[in-house]
Order: structure tokens, then C-alpha cells, then sequence
């Protein structure tokens, strides 16, 4: 791998419901480009799927980001794309969220 597939993907994104993206935002991940495009999106029971996908694909063609971090119960919702996505940056990384434990056999990294 070439230093130049990486370089410039300094952000982390994250895809998640409010308390793991509330979490996040204090721990200084949230960022806004020259674009005004956030690098995270919260997702409630009034988040369609066809967002998520879209944010989730944004995510994925920006060369500023690094990591993609994806709650597990979000990412069941568009778990085709995300067992579509081969690419080795952004990195895709499912996490457990408050209300919904990690559960290994789901997560498409271990597959």
C-alpha cells in the first residue's frame, strides 16, 4: 500500500443514534468541510434508510476520512452496502451503542 491511498484522511465519521453521536461530538470527532458536510449523522426511528445509505456512501468517497464508525443495529438496516464495501480506506468499524450490545456473528469485519 502506498503512502498516498492514505494521506489526508486525517476525520473519523460516525453513523449513530444520539447518545453514541452526542459521545463522539465530546470527544472532538465532530468536524464541518469547506462544504458545510458534517462527518456524522444521527440516526432515530424517523431516519429512513435510504438516508443512511446515502451519508454512508458520501462517507465512503470522501478523501478526508479515515474511519467509519457505524453503530451494529444501524448498520443491519444497510447491511447489503456494507457487505458490498471492500475498500481498505475508510475503514469500516460496527460498534455497540447503549441500547443495543455488540453482537460478533452480525459484524461484516469478522465475516
Amino acid at each position: 500500500m502506498t503512502q498516498a491511498t492514505h494521506k489526508g484522511r486525517t476525520l473519523i465519521a460516525a453513523i449513530g443514534d444520539e447518545d453514541t453521536i452526542t459521545g463522539l461530538l465530546l470527544a472532538g470527532i465532530g468536524h464541518i468541510d469547506a462544504h458545510q458536510r458534517p462527518n456524522f449523522l444521527v440516526a432515530d426511528s424517523k431516519t429512513t434508510q435510504a438516508s443512511i445509505e446515502e451519508k454512508f456512501t458520501s462517507f465512503t468517497q470522501r478523501k478526508d476520512i479515515a474511519i467509519i464508525l457505524i453503530n451494529q443495529h444501524i448498520a443491519e438496516d444497510i447491511r447489503g452496502i456494507l457487505d458490498e464495501y471492500s475498500a481498505a480506506f475508510p475503514t469500516v468499524l460496527e460498534i455497540p451503542s447503549k441500547d443495543h450490545p455488540y453482537n460478533p456473528s452480525k459484524d461484516s469485519v469478522l465475516k
